[in-house]
């Protein structure tokens, strides 16, 4: 049994888990903007900010609930996930506009979230494939 009283340093590491891509971006996007929402002005830190962090952690919920459905189910999860996404987009703008970020953070969100975008999209578009009629049909 490992004593973690005895005064030893032992490096415990979490084992490896293994995500969706798509779900592995939204969270390195969430720990890129976790460290940019500590530094927000006060004004938008706990109104605008905060709702910029709950559609992440609801863009993550989003996610992870389709990745355990069945393929049919997928969908509107996948589609609330683009609607978050979309709607984290333009409250970023709103914060970079009113000049509580700067150029650099926002870009660097704006790239990470676009990609999150494209990897929904697509996703959206495999699983509209997958569930349409003339698919169905064929089986």
């Amino acid at each position: 049994m490992l004593d973690l009283n005895s005064g030893h340093n032992y490096k415990v590491t979490p084992p490896p888990q293994r995500i969706l891509p798509v779900l592995g971006k939204v969270k390195e996007s969430y720990l890129l903007w976790y460290k940019f929402y500590q530094d927000l002005p006060k004004a938008h830190r706990h109104s605008l900010g905060q709702r910029i962090d709950t559609l992440f952690v609801e863009v993550i919920e989003a996610i992870s609930a389709a990745s355990f459905l069945s393929r049919e189910e997928k969908h509107p999860y996948v589609r609330l996930a683009i609607k978050k996404t979309d709607t984290l987009r333009v409250l970023l703008m709103v914060l970079w506009e009113t000049k509580s970020f700067d150029d650099k953070k926002y870009i660097t969100l704006s790239v990470k979230l676009d990609e999150v975008g494209k990897m929904l999209g697509g996703w959206n578009g495999q699983l509209t494939k997958q569930n349409s009629p003339t698919k169905a049909g064929e089986k």
